[in-house]
């Protein structure tokens, strides 16, 4: 290829492994060239032997057919949704203590990864079910205390691009609740807790398939907090909401919270209530009155999720 910078080189072999999951036995390179040539030469560092790689191959193959096989005839929504419920519910965010954790082996054969490769093993799905996904990448942004980059989904639904981020869902499920805030955004809704991207990616424009708003779970008045509330706290559900009526400012919240805490009261229940501040998204969990309320818990008793823990500073490291 021709003769470019080794940053240049680096950044295209990045961008080639990132389109391209099933090239996840290399991630190095060495290059070299002739004083009288204009072109490079690239060798690639591979991670493994030869038939190692083979294996591995044949292994990644017959798991990704495995996998796509019970979704092939669903409709690309739920196709979407059924590789989002699988990554959320068996690959565990494994903070870059494992090198293969940015590749598709790390989530597909460990069931471990970083959002790279979540987002790859997203890609690698999405092709398979025939769903066009670009990944998006966003710039570390240390002033804010992100760390590194940030990697997600870009996908095309019924004719239009939407943002998906397996990675930030996954680090918002607890004990077994499968979170979608991050499930079919826009780029008005990504990017308010999305930093600015290292290059550009399809232009999501469609705020209307956001899950919640779909499954009718994104509330503009009180009353419906209130009604949907009495009804959880009456069945010893999980309800998981997004709040639309207006900006979830501190006075807004407080009245949620009041409302809530005495929905719960009102069937002899507590409730545990965790918000996710950016997409405005609140889970309430009714327990016994006298359940203790998570040690993170502010003095209302709410706890203040942060998405995508591992890729902030202060995040374990090896």
């Amino acid at each position: 290829m021709p003769r470019l910078t080794g940053k240049e080189l680096a950044e295209i072999y990045f961008l080639v492994r990132l389109d391209n999951p099933e090239i996840f036995y290399s991630t190095k390179f060495v290059w070299r060239y002739y004083d009288t040539s204009e072109n490079v030469e690239i060798v690639p560092d591979y991670m493994f032997e030869k038939k190692k790689i083979k294996e591995q191959q044949q292994a990644l193959e017959t798991r990704v057919k495995k996998l796509a096989l019970p979704a092939e005839k669903l409709s690309d929504k739920d196709k979407l949704l059924y590789i989002h419920d699988f990554i959320c519910s068996n690959i565990t965010y494994d903070k870059l203590k494992k090198a293969y954790s940015h590749e598709i082996i790390g989530a597909l054969g460990h069931g471990v990864a970083v959002c790279e490769g979540i987002s790859k093993t997203v890609k690698i799905l999405c092709d398979r079910l025939n769903i066009p996904c670009v990944i998006a990448l966003a710039e570390a942004n240390p002033e804010k205390g992100i760390k590194y980059r940030h990697a997600w989904n870009v996908v095309k639904i019924g004719g239009k691009q939407y943002h998906f981020d397996a990675t930030f869902d996954n680090s918002l499920g607890k004990d077994g609740q499968i979170r979608y805030d991050y499930f079919c955004l826009s780029d008005k809704q990504i990017f308010r807790d999305h930093q600015p991207l290292v290059r550009p990616v399809p232009e999501c424009t469609d705020g209307s398939a956001a899950y919640y708003l779909e499954k009718k779970l994104s509330f503009t008045k009180y009353e419906d907090v209130q009604k949907r509330s009495l009804q959880a706290a009456k069945k010893g559900k999980i309800l998981v909401f997004n709040w639309r009526g207006g900006y979830l400012t501190k006075e807004v919240l407080q009245d949620l919270v009041k409302i809530i805490n005495e929905s719960g009261a009102e069937k002899g229940k507590k409730a545990a209530i965790s918000v996710n501040w950016p997409q405005a998204v609140l889970q309430v969990k009714y327990e016994a009155m006298d359940a203790p309320l998570p040690e993170e818990a502010g003095e209302d008793g709410v706890v203040m999720q942060e998405a995508n823990e591992g890729e902030l500073y202060g995040a374990d490291e090896e």
